[in-house]
């Protein structure tokens, strides 16, 4: 017997990037009630700030518990989506979310300098997410202003 490896189109790899996106936003329960992590290869790589590069199946749990944990809802704003192809395994997905925190809630745009924006940049293969690094600030509540003189005017002296 040998392995077949079909290649996938755009809009089927699509399919799998807004299968996982969904599956956030249900609890990590993918539309047919498997597990998010069911969506990975074996030995896939997920990256985010603040917690770094999970290697294989097992640490992208942890991951994911770890985020998960500090997250009571997230919803996506699926209209809005961008989405680039390359022409390759390579997509990237580019949106917004709300939701509500441990440290309270959040949306896109209020305030602009918020959480709530992000882009994802996926390789999926053969209908598994390979690589997925996921860019945004994950302080969704914007409780990290003590840092960033722009966000908190008394520390500039103005």
């Amino acid at each position: 017997m040998t392995l077949s490896k079909q290649s996938m189109t755009d809009e089927q790899r699509k399919s799998v990037a807004l299968e996982y996106l969904k599956a956030f936003d249900h609890g990590g329960v993918t539309s047919d009630g498997g597990s998010i992590l069911d969506l990975f290869s074996t030995d896939a790589q997920v990256y985010i700030p603040k917690w770094g590069i999970a290697n294989g199946r097992e640490e992208i749990g942890k991951l994911f518990g770890d985020v998960g944990a500090t997250i009571r809802s997230i919803t996506h704003d699926y209209s809005t989506f961008n989405w680039i192809f390359s022409g390759s395994d390579t997509i990237v997905a580019e949106g917004t979310s709300f939701g509500v925190h441990r440290d309270g809630p959040w949306r896109a745009g209020v305030p602009d300098t918020g959480a709530g924006r992000w882009c994802d940049v996926f390789e999926i293969r053969d209908w598994h997410i390979t690589r997925v690094f996921i860019y945004l600030d994950p302080d969704y509540a914007g409780k990290d202003t003590l840092r960033y003189p722009w966000l908190h005017p008394e520390r500039t002296g103005e």
